[in-house]
């Protein structure tokens, strides 16, 4: 074992009890990994290793990463592949999706990608594209959308980030999540590439655009922030109108990301889901394995949840 390998392994060995938990059912597991293998798709749950895919799995959702498993944009918390150049779109993948969702009898799908700032609309119109046919093979399947800011690239500027935005929302989803992840002073190391703002106007232009579409957002905590911090990142999300909220522990996926800073009790997080229920928003996941589109199909939940 290389010194590297023990140092993750010892780091791994020193996280709290909490943190730990059954991956789920291996026979669960094993059948949407082959179904997702045998198309060439992806899944956030896989390629981020979602401590809670079994779980959910066996609850009949999933979250399906589009246009390849290679980002654009190199945040300093994510397990996403990243640093070369992305494939190209596979315009077949929208069935593929939409087959597999069908073979799976999936009731509520969320739809995420990675950042593409390399192509003109950064792939809303693959979003779209996807959404369509998933609903031509599955009619009464719920889709959510997990977006990125839709900034980068040729042609950046809020009038094409809107028209980005305006061509998902046109879709009619049932709902439009997009994270800030972190708090306003951490953004720039943990988030290279994007910004606070951005990424709240994001959430802003979803409901100028189309106020009955719920919107959504996350925070992974861990990496510094305050109490106060977090408080003030959930009255920011409410300012421009977030409905929903998801807040959950960042852990490090290997030596080379973002070391955490602090890992936050479930009583901690229970305490931040009241405030959040306080402040008005309508569905609140808080909790150590909280991730953002656990449970997303579920109608309003309690704060203090420890699922992810």
């Amino acid at each position: 074992m290389s010194s590297q390998q023990a140092e993750l392994k010892s780091e791994i060995m020193a996280m709290p009890s909490w943190l730990r938990r059954p991956i789920g059912k291996a026979s669960e597991i094993s059948t949407v990994q082959r179904i997702i293998k045998q198309r060439q798709i992806h899944t956030i749950c896989e390629e981020g290793r979602c401590p809670n895919r079994g779980e959910c799995y066996a609850q009949k959702t999933a979250t399906f990463l589009l246009m390849g498993p290679t980002c654009t944009r190199s945040c300093a918390f994510c397990q996403v592949d990243k640093g070369h150049a992305p494939m190209p779109i596979d315009l077949e993948e929208p069935k593929k999706v939409a087959q597999a969702v069908q073979l799976l009898g999936l009731h509520y799908v969320v739809l995420t990608s990675v950042a593409r700032d390399d192509l003109p609309d950064q792939g809303a119109g693959h979003f779209v594209n996807t959404i369509t046919t998933i609903r031509q093979f599955n009619p009464k399947t719920q889709i959510e959308v997990l977006t990125p800011d839709f900034w980068g690239g040729a042609g950046s500027g809020e009038s094409s980030q809107r028209q980005r935005i305006a061509t998902i929302v046109e879709a009619k989803v049932a709902c439009f999540n997009h994270n800030i992840e972190t708090v306003r002073r951490l953004t720039g190391p943990v988030r290279r590439g994007a910004k606070y703002d951005r990424s709240l106007r994001v959430l802003a232009i979803v409901k100028e655009l189309d106020s009955t579409i719920p919107t959504k957002s996350g925070l992974m905590l861990g990496h510094g922030e305050s109490t106060d911090e977090v408080v003030q990142a959930m009255a920011d999300l409410r300012a421009v109108g977030c409905d929903r909220l998801t807040i959950g522990q960042y852990m490090r996926p290997s030596l080379e990301h973002l070391p955490v800073q602090k890992y936050w009790t479930p009583e901690e997080f229970q305490q931040l889901g009241s405030i959040a229920r306080e402040m008005g928003f309508s569905h609140v996941r808080s909790g150590p394995l909280v991730r953002s589109s656990y449970h997303a199909g579920d109608p309003e939940v309690g704060s203090g949840e420890d699922g992810g």
